[in-house]
């Protein structure tokens, strides 16, 4: 396994619609397992493939509490069937939006249809983290980041500092 670069805001391959995943074979079981590796040495608990520079929908996450073994998921073209209407605020962050956090409100349960590892479909109910960040990763494949969800003068603020870090950082 190989722990890949992240995407840092603000490059514009995070604004990139990714496109759906053809067929399950060992390379994309492979890249799955480098993003498992990337997402573990952050430490995050999920990571979209467009996070490393692939446009593809895929996306990975292990929502286990320190102390509690592992438990990595692997999502193939993962689509929202189903969002409940009850909301709940997690204060989120990104990997790729590195050491900033803010409080998102999204649908606290959704309904994922997915391809697993094995290539076939499945179907997940989620509540609590694992339904926030599925609804985080699954906004990534899209090209939409958290902060999108939060007002547009602190969206804003963050560009700003990003654009800023990356200007220095080319120097």
């Amino acid at each position: 396994m190989t722990i890949k670069p992240l995407i840092i805001l603000p490059d514009p391959i995070l604004r990139q619609v990714s496109k759906p995943v053809e067929q399950v074979d060992d390379d994309l079981l492979k890249l799955a397992d480098d993003m498992l590796e990337t997402m573990y040495d952050a430490p995050g608990i999920g990571l979209a493939a467009i996070q490393i520079g692939v446009p593809r929908r895929l996306l990975v996450v292990d929502v286990a509490r320190e102390g509690e073994e592992k438990n990595p998921q692997v999502f193939i073209n993962p689509e929202i069937v189903k969002s409940s209407d009850e909301r709940s605020v997690y204060e989120e962050g990104c990997l790729s939006i590195p050491e900033y956090y803010a409080e998102v409100e999204r649908p606290a349960i959704v309904t994922v249809r997915h391809v697993g590892r094995d290539g076939r479909e499945h179907v997940v109910e989620a509540d609590g983290l694992l339904a926030t960040c599925l609804q985080h990763e699954i906004d990534h494949l899209n090209g939409v980041l958290f902060i999108d969800h939060i007002s547009r003068l602190k969206r804003e603020m963050v560009i700003k500092r990003f654009t800023k870090a990356a200007r220095a950082k080319a120097v």
